[in-house]
């Protein structure tokens, strides 16, 4: 009797669904439920809803931030991470962070984040800055030429945003965008609480 061949290991990564056993609950709900049911889908199963759902995500972002990276350096010949970098300290108290809450803040990339900042530095748009309390703590403070940076490229980051991401929604879809977006973040990386250090040199 010929058997089935098992399905090669790219199956998965590729949104297909193994074939099941004659025993073997639907795809999409380990108690047999149909997908488009009630039932919440398995936890630890991708299928090809999923599958396609994942991968538009990530070809959503990685197509987006390529765009708007492109109109930053035609414009203004400023990286998106280090546009990104800038509005973390500009939204910061006193336009500053320690390095480590830098690193947590930043919404593109924390790799490479001291070179990041070296190159800022060397452009005069931040500097570093020592905490008198903590020998530990290095600042990266924004300086008033990285806040006037950031002012001019803020209108092209921003038309850029509405026109590759806002016009293609209603408000309300926005809105529910935003709710399914925020099950995958944890309340922990809803931003950085900046310590930092008041002007006595004792950490805020």
């Amino acid at each position: 009797m010929r058997t089935q061949p098992p399905p090669p290991p790219e199956a998965v990564d590729r949104g297909t669904v193994a074939p099941r056993t004659a025993d073997e609950p639907p795809a999409g709900s380990e108690t047999g439920h149909s997908a488009t049911g009630d039932a919440p889908p398995a936890v630890d199963r991708v299928d090809a809803r999923g599958m396609l759902a994942w991968r538009g995500l990530l070809r959503a972002h990685s197509q987006v931030t390529r765009v708007l990276e492109a109109e930053l350096e035609e414009a203004h010949s400023l990286p998106l991470a280090s546009y990104d970098v800038l509005v973390q300290l500009s939204e910061a108290p006193g336009g500053a962070l320690r390095m480590s809450e830098l690193a947590d803040a930043v919404l593109l990339s924390r790799s490479g984040l001291t070179r990041l900042i070296d190159r800022l530095v060397k452009d005069g748009l931040v500097e570093r800055r020592s905490c008198p309390s903590d020998l530990r703590g290095t600042l990266a403070v924004l300086t008033p030429a990285g806040l006037t940076r950031l002012r001019e490229a803020s209108g092209t980051h921003l038309r850029g945003v509405a026109r590759h991401v806002l016009a293609h929604y209603s408000p309300a879809e926005l809105e529910l965008l935003g709710d399914l977006l925020g099950r995958l973040t944890s309340d922990g990386e809803a931003g950085a609480t900046a310590k930092g250090c008041d002007q006595t040199g004792q950490p805020t």
